[in-house]
């Protein structure tokens, strides 16, 4: 059995989605989620659907080896970051494999600051005829890993930040499990 850990820092739509995914899998579980914000939905998400949720401090994460030594323990074969907002210390990436989700066509719209509504604004104002989504390796800079799946939506002329984030999350719920599970069981392959 292939176990995940999802690290989030908002609501947790996406995590839940995710969870939803693998319940039942037979061959991958999501074993716990875990936030950098003590008061972040995504943790009451995990809870009512019995998955463990854990908070971790900015300190804990960069300071110590505290969650490195509880991965281990737990023998998580992948880290998934879905609305993690932290650059992840490069001690993870070494040891694990890391996979997040961009709401931009990568390398575009990508790099620090640039998540959420930043990027469908940045679209916007660049008069962007498509967007979408970029699941992609984590590595030691923000949204530069090896690209693993896109998909793309039109940005239309009526599009405000709301209605194409909105696209791009039906994009998200569609394509970020199967790409985890194709990661997972050895079958990705880029779009």
């Amino acid at each position: 059995m292939k176990k995940i850990v999802i690290l989030a820092s908002g609501s947790g739509s996406n995590a839940e989605n995710i969870i939803r995914y693998f319940t039942n899998h037979p061959s991958i579980l999501a074993d716990s989620v875990w936030s950098n914000k003590q008061d972040a939905f995504v943790l009451e998400r995990a809870e009512r659907l019995n998955v463990e949720a854990h908070h971790f401090t900015r300190k804990e994460l960069n300071e110590t080896d505290q969650l490195l030594i509880e991965f281990r323990k737990r023998e998580i074969d992948l880290i998934v970051l879905a609305g993690f907002l932290l650059l992840l210390p490069q001690k993870f990436v070494r040891e694990f494999l890391v996979v997040n989700i961009h709401p931009a066509l990568l390398p575009a719209y990508g790099g620090k600051g640039m998540y959420g509504e930043n990027v469908h604004r940045a679209v916007l104002a660049n008069r962007e005829t498509e967007s979408g989504i970029t699941i992609h390796l984590v590595d030691e800079v923000y949204d530069h890993g090896k690209i693993l799946f896109r998909a793309k939506c039109p940005v239309d002329f009526q599009d405000t930040p709301e209605s194409l984030a909105a696209k791009i999350h039906v994009l998200e719920m569609e394509h970020f499990p199967r790409t985890i599970e194709a990661l997972l069981l050895g079958s990705t392959s880029s779009t």
